[in-house]
């Protein structure tokens, strides 16, 4: 039986910090920088792998060639090529195998799911996302910076989560467009990303990730026959989550609006947490799959594929 709050060993390179993650559980957990030792312990059921992203898909695959259930961070691997022979290996096994695409378990965004699924909005016609920051100092030296250790820049960083959502509200998508530049940061890896994605229905979404944004921003938009909702904010600071409802009118004109908000901590991670567990318990495939993560990583490979992402300097 797997047991939701039982840390059995905590793992990082630089002992110390394991140590103060094994004593912070209070549960007289081991502390190790050997993560093969840790994957393969059979005292372990599960393994989160939360690393930067060159270590996801070798920790991935060594612990469900390991037999364990696994929560890997997303992108959950630096490119799909990288991904799918972990796709193939977790296909093989009767283990849950899931990516952390946590904005999946906001709040608002699973209230949009809602109102989607009743019909409210009609058909679905496009979507509209932007995702942003302002970086920091000496970000562009940071290992999101360098594409051997992230494999890509904002694309791959933020926009993975664009694309996540995107593909979950309207599904496959058969026509990719996008242009991934370095605008400000002095990397070799992108800061920002345009994309223009289309299903086989012709239902587009128009998706923008920033590392320029300068003021964090989230905000996605759905637009159907019958309404549209709009959803701003992750809280923190990326301001207080809000979720619209503009119900469209037989006579057009104004449309009737509902609004939520959602206050308070994120409870996006503890809500992943505890679905990963239930289903791992039930031997259920993982709602927020590899195969997921793969189309996403599909999506970005074409554009940097393409050659479309290239530095670009600005004169004033």
């Amino acid at each position: 039986m797997l047991q939701r709050d039982r840390l059995i060993v905590a793992t990082d390179r630089v002992i110390k910090k394991a140590k103060e993650l094994a004593a912070a559980s209070g549960q007289n957990a081991k502390a190790s920088a050997d993560w093969q030792a840790a994957v393969s312990d059979p005292a372990v059921e599960a393994v989160v792998v939360s690393t930067t992203n060159n270590w996801l898909a070798p920790i991935t695959l060594a612990a469900i060639e390991s037999g364990k259930h696994v929560l890997v961070e997303k992108p959950a691997a630096r490119s799909a090529a990288e991904l799918k022979p972990v796709v193939e290996a977790a296909e093989r096994c009767d283990r849950c195998v899931w990516v952390g695409f946590n904005l999946r378990y906001h709040p608002a965004i699973r209230k949009a799911r809602e109102i989607v699924a009743s019909g409210r909005l009609g058909a679905l016609m496009s979507v509209r996302a932007r995702y942003g920051h302002g970086g920091r100092i000496d970000y562009d030296r940071e290992w999101r910076a360098d594409p051997k250790i992230s494999g890509g820049g904002e694309l791959l960083d933020q926009g993975v989560h664009l694309i996540d959502l995107a593909r979950w509200f309207l599904g496959e998508f058969e026509h990719v467009c996008g242009y991934a530049p370095t605008f400000y940061w002095d990397m070799p890896v992108d800061d920002n990303a345009f994309l223009l994605l289309k299903t086989r229905a012709g239902q587009a979404a128009w998706l923008h990730a920033s590392c320029t944004q300068w003021k964090n921003l989230f905000s996605f938009e759905i637009f159907g026959r019958s309404g549209a909702v709009v959803i701003e904010g992750l809280g923190g600071s990326y301001g207080v989550e809000r979720l619209t409802h503009h119900r469209v009118k037989p006579e057009l004109g104004p449309p009737e609006t509902t609004s939520w908000e959602f206050a308070g901590e994120d409870p996006s991670w503890e809500a992943e947490f505890r679905d990963f567990v239930d289903t791992a318990k039930e031997r259920k495939r993982a709602k927020t799959s590899l195969r997921d993560a793969l189309s996403a990583l599909e999506v970005i490979a074409q554009v940097y594929e393409e050659g479309q992402h290239a530095a670009v300097t600005v004169d004033y």
